[in-house]
């Protein structure tokens, strides 16, 4: 979803960081192969998320929703040197897929794939975080957020993808509309809920970041 006019968002894309080369050759082999390519961060917001994980320089991430791994990567940038990066995917069928490109990066040993269902394997984690990427199924992100929120540091920071949901947000929603429903709910979770700070970014498909108090 594009919210700017397209030759200002032209500019803005030209006068950004450039997306490595490995993150084009997966891209590449994602459209080839992979169904539904288009959920892709994409070069502009990747390297929007590597420069916030840069600038928090992070000992620990939690990513819920790897895809195909390109976001993981764009996170990883940012980390520590003896850092770790947790991404939890429910599609085994994209295991290997993400290995490959995981392994070609610096950041192979630092990042830790699981498989299944993210509300469960969250609980499962005897850790905490510094950053939280969530770009997952819709209708969980505030189970999600109710689940990390606890697990997150002080001054640790969550990134929600999809928050402007196709513009649907500001849209008459349908009954059947599950996914904008909890969209809506979720953005005034994190408007309402007092341990966190939040600013909504019209990035793409809307990215909010959220701070903990």
């Amino acid at each position: 979803m594009y919210f700017l006019p397209e030759d200002l968002d032209n500019y803005i894309v030209a006068h950004s960081e450039q997306e490595p080369e490995l993150l084009q050759q997966l891209t590449r082999e994602t459209y080839q192969k992979i169904l539904q390519p288009i959920m892709l961060s994409g070069p502009y917001q990747g390297r929007v998320l590597s420069m916030i994980s840069k600038l928090i320089r992070p000992q620990s991430i939690l990513e819920l929703g790897t895809f195909t791994g390109y976001a993981t990567l764009c996170l990883a940038e940012g980390l520590q040197k003896n850092g770790q990066l947790h991404t939890i995917d429910i599609n085994e069928e994209l295991v290997d897929f993400q290995r490959k490109y995981f392994d070609k990066s610096d950041y192979g040993k630092q990042i830790i794939q699981h498989t299944g269902s993210a509300l469960d394997i969250i609980t499962e984690l005897n850790q905490t975080f510094d950053l939280v990427f969530i770009d997952a199924d819709k209708p969980n992100y505030s189970n999600y957020f109710h689940l990390i929120i606890d697990k997150l540091n002080a001054g640790g920071i969550i990134l929600s993808d999809n928050v402007l949901w196709h513009g649907k947000v500001v849209e008459p929603v349908g009954e059947k509309d599950t996914s904008t429903q909890s969209i809506l709910v979720y953005n005034q979770l994190l408007k309402s809920d007092k341990r966190i700070e939040t600013v909504v970014l019209p990035i793409r498909d809307g990215l909010t970041i959220s701070r903990k108090l």
